[in-house]
């Protein structure tokens, strides 16, 4: 049997449990969900595992994300390139995944948010402005934030700090974020699917996850409308932070 199929016939009511949870993060505050539900899987099964077993929920969620909104033309349609660079970026990542131990990868984006977190500070140095030209700038963050979501499944932090430094709106860098998710996600899926680490029994075994994730999502939501603009850049701040630990700890707890 396959190991990822076994693991989630034996542990159904945890993994439940952990997509709920990554869904009510993800609805809340538009992402979230990878890094959430990797970092608490990762802790059961080894990474590779962990993230066949979320790509057929992230995928899901990323959708009904990205549906939540309208105004798609000031977000997907003017940043969709960096959706493209993302693909390019998870295949390398997968590609790396599937050779080497990924590992290391969490502690070198962990480093990466706690120094931009630094350098945010009031008393900071401030960010490196954002390379000139907009194509470049999603280039290069597009292929990065791709590398570390085929690796560690998590890409959002990097996209993060490309949105925040471009100024864009709540909306907007939600749907942007689930864009380039859900994009890199597919590609993975083939990926895995081409080397027969996914089938259709893992997919079955995976509908009451599913369905916990999208309740979980539709509960943060309803939360997500009372959130403003500034409140939302500070918790995306905070939320970065978190990743950070869970990133560190899940690295030193394995």
């Amino acid at each position: 049997m396959n190991e990822s199929l076994a693991f989630v016939e034996a542990n159904q009511a945890w993994i439940m449990a952990i997509m709920l949870l990554g869904g009510l993060a993800h609805g809340a505050l538009g992402l979230g969900f990878s890094v959430l539900v990797t970092a608490l899987l990762a802790l059961m099964v080894d990474m590779r595992s962990a993230i066949i077993v979320t790509l057929f929920p992230t995928i899901v969620i990323n959708i009904l994300s990205i549906l939540r909104g309208g105004n798609w033309s000031q977000s997907i349609g003017r940043y969709w390139p960096l959706a493209v660079y993302a693909v390019v970026g998870s295949l390398i990542g997968t590609q790396l995944l599937l050779r080497l131990e990924p590992e290391p990868f969490k502690l070198l984006l962990a480093a990466v948010i706690l120094l931009y977190l630094y350098l945010q500070r009031p008393s900071g140095l401030g960010v490196p402005a954002l390379p000139g030209s907009p194509h470049l700038a999603m280039g290069v963050f597009g292929l990065v934030a791709g590398v570390l979501a085929g690796t560690v499944n998590v890409m959002v932090p990097v996209l993060i700090i490309w949105a925040l430094e471009l100024g864009l709106l709540a909306t907007a860098m939600v749907q942007v974020f689930n864009l380039c998710f859900l994009a890199g996600k597919l590609s993975q899926a083939a990926m895995f699917g081409a080397v027969g680490m996914l089938g259709g029994g893992l997919l079955l075994a995976l509908l009451p996850a599913v369905g916990a994730a999208a309740a979980g999502l539709w509960l943060g939501m309803q939360a997500r409308t009372h959130i403003s603009e500034a409140h939302y850049r500070r918790l995306l701040r905070w939320v970065m932070a978190l990743f950070a630990l869970l990133l560190i700890l899940d690295y030193f707890l394995r």
